[in-house]
């Protein structure tokens, strides 16, 4: 029998990303070797990358500029002795999540909506990720373990937004983020479908014509919410496949993290935001860095964060000048911080 020619192309595809995340560099040695990067490096990031390991896709290093450690996206990856300082507001849960737990894998934090931490791993392990800490050996695996967070979810009717986290959602086959759809879209109340995830920038092959469709097909309206810091993310595959997000009708929103030595300047944020636009995708937040421990480092002053966006409302249009914001535990939302 003739094999379908648009069933063998989708699992082409599938078939490409996950072979690329497959060969995504985990030993710091090979990172450091393939950048060129000074010797001193090396046990700084063997002794860190055993506490929060290494984990960075090939298609985002090419974007990084060899023999340079202060490259804006190599910085967001390379494991460093400071991650082992005890600083003072530096904890292991900043955002209080586990306490917003109110069944397996589903938090409460917001009015109208819930996150649903869908997958326990990511494309890329960021140095300043605020839930380097989770205790994602708990989070639920597959549609039976779901089960108590839907029921959950089917017996609120206040619920009309669920929003898929991770770890990294994307990282779901296509099968099992369709059969996790229709779960939600069998449940009346629920009209919206939030997917926040780091892949479309770090690991541009996973959107697929095959996941596209699959969106658009849903009951639910569907919104992505990707994370990009610095406008060297924005180029190549990614741009192409932020297009096809874009083109499809789907709503895509950015989310950057205010990051010492990324994009506390105000050009880099400048041009980000900038190119944001450009590709059609709105500058939604520029968080403030959750006190996690381990991330010191990167922190910026609000003061500071201030200043760069009164910078960038002189400069930009107002559509593309983020928000900037901070969580904190018990808000009814993410906090604005202005002057």
């Amino acid at each position: 029998m003739r094999t379908d020619a648009r069933e063998t192309a989708a699992t082409t595809t599938q078939t490409s990303w996950k072979r690329e995340l497959a060969h995504a560099i985990r030993e710091p040695d090979e990172l450091i070797e393939l950048l060129r990067l000074s010797e001193r490096f090396r046990e700084s990031a063997r002794r860190a990358a055993k506490v929060f390991p290494l984990v960075v896709p090939r298609e985002f290093v090419r974007r990084m500029e060899p023999s340079n450690p202060d490259d804006p996206l190599l910085r967001q990856v390379l494991p460093l002795d400071c991650e082992a300082d005890s600083v003072k507001g530096f904890s292991d849960d900043p955002l209080q999540e586990r306490s917003y737990q109110s069944a397996p894998g589903l938090l409460y934090k917001y009015a109208s909506r819930v996150l649903l931490v869908a997958v326990g791993s990511c494309a890329i392990n960021c140095r300043y990720c605020f839930r380097r800490h989770f205790p994602y050996e708990a989070v639920p695996k597959g549609l039976t373990a779901w089960h108590p967070a839907l029921e959950t979810i089917e017996a609120d009717n206040s619920v009309r937004e669920v929003i898929l986290s991770g770890g990294d959602p994307l990282l779901l086959t296509d099968d099992l983020l369709g059969r996790l759809l229709e779960r939600l879209e069998a449940i009346p109340h629920v009209t919206r479908v939030r997917i926040h995830s780091r892949l479309p920038i770090v690991l541009p092959a996973r959107v697929t014509t095959a996941l596209v469709h699959r969106l658009r097909a849903s009951r639910l309206t569907p919104f992505v919410v990707v994370h990009a810091n610095h406008p060297g993310e924005l180029v190549g595959r990614c741009a192409d496949a932020l297009g096809e997000l874009v083109d499809s009708g789907i709503p895509v929103l950015n989310q950057a993290v205010l990051l010492q030595g990324v994009n506390d300047d105000i050009e880099p944020l400048q041009t980000l935001c900038e190119r944001l636009i450009d590709l059609r995708v709105i500058p939604y937040y520029l968080h403030q860095l959750d006190p996690v421990a381990g991330a010191a480092h990167f922190y910026v002053d609000p003061q500071r964060g201030v200043e760069l966006v009164e910078e960038l409302r002189r400069r930009l249009p107002g559509y593309a000048v983020p928000t900037y914001v901070r969580e904190v535990p018990g808000a009814a939302s993410k906090l604005p911080i202005r002057p």
